[in-house]
């Protein structure tokens, strides 16, 4: 019970001084802003080990994060390769697929009428469709391997996508438009230098989004059928064996990769829309 106790004296003092920290005169500098989610982390995961080992939580129903550190330490060799099978070539090679697809089918919709009217009802269909039933549908007809997830991924990343970048590529004023018609711009001219510009935080809002689409999608089409490595195909296999510990440094492994390529695309983003009002400080 004294480890109850110290859990919420953990958890008021990490508050405490979260609110001084934010209330600051300093709360804008960059310290601050980097000191806060950090202070708050700490507090969440040693609150999670108190509680566990205080309440006597069993370890297959909630293992404590010392635990699960320790076990992510001791399974490197087999995270990384379920890493690789699973990010390297379901995810990113689907995501990269799907994203370059719906660039092109961006392209065509804009400027055909009909493709618009017929195709993006039809994407906002696809994109409803649970993916825990085409995942099965789509490992059926591409095989076990990564081929199957990457199809998957396809699938999730493509319509989000293709939504963002047609409302990009409409988001320019029809005075802006007019102005480039009396240079006598060509359309691939207007398109250069005008509309893909200012439709690069949208284009660039889709990636974001695809992410994580990405990543999930690929888990999830492995728990339908794959070779005897992977992170989906571990986490379905260690949740059979009582393994919680394994399970939860799978997911800790899918939240670093998922997070490092999130930030990979909002750096490049940061780097190409400096002059978009959202990307000034």
């Amino acid at each position: 019970m004294s480890l109850v106790i110290l859990a919420g004296v953990a958890w008021c003092v990490g508050w405490w001084i979260n609110s001084r920290l934010a209330n600051s005169a300093a709360s804008n500098t960059r310290a601050i802003k980097l000191l806060v989610p950090v202070i708050f982390g700490v507090t969440v995961l040693v609150v999670w080990e108190l509680l566990v080992r205080g309440l006597e939580v069993s370890l297959v129903i909630l293992p404590p994060p010392t635990m699960i550190a320790e076990r992510f330490a001791n399974s490197l060799p087999i995270l990384w390769k379920d890493l690789f099978q699973t990010f390297l070539k379901g995810a990113l090679s689907g995501y990269i697929m799907g994203c370059s697809a719906a660039l092109l089918m961006a392209v065509a919709v804009d400027r055909s009428d009909f493709l618009r009217r017929g195709l993006l009802p039809v994407g906002n269909f696809v994109a409803a469709l649970p993916i825990v039933g085409t995942a099965p549908i789509l490992v059926m007809w591409f095989g076990f391997d990564w081929q199957s997830k990457a199809a998957v991924v396809v699938v999730m990343v493509f319509f989000p996508m293709l939504v963002n970048t047609v409302a990009g590529l409409r988001e320019t004023s029809a005075m802006q438009r007019d102005l480039m018609q009396t240079y006598a711009a060509s359309y691939w001219q207007s398109f250069f230098k005008l509309r893909l510009p200012a439709a690069l935080p949208f284009i660039f809002n889709g990636l974001k989004i695809s992410t994580t689409l990405a990543l999930v999608g690929a888990i999830v089409a492995e728990f339908f059928g794959s070779p005897t490595v992977g992170m989906g195909f571990r986490i379905s296999t260690s949740v059979g064996q009582l393994a919680l510990d394994m399970v939860w440094a799978e997911i800790l492994m899918a939240a670093l990769a998922g997070s490092f390529f999130y930030g990979t695309i909002a750096l490049v983003e940061k780097s190409l829309t400096f002059w978009h009002p959202s990307q000034r400080s």
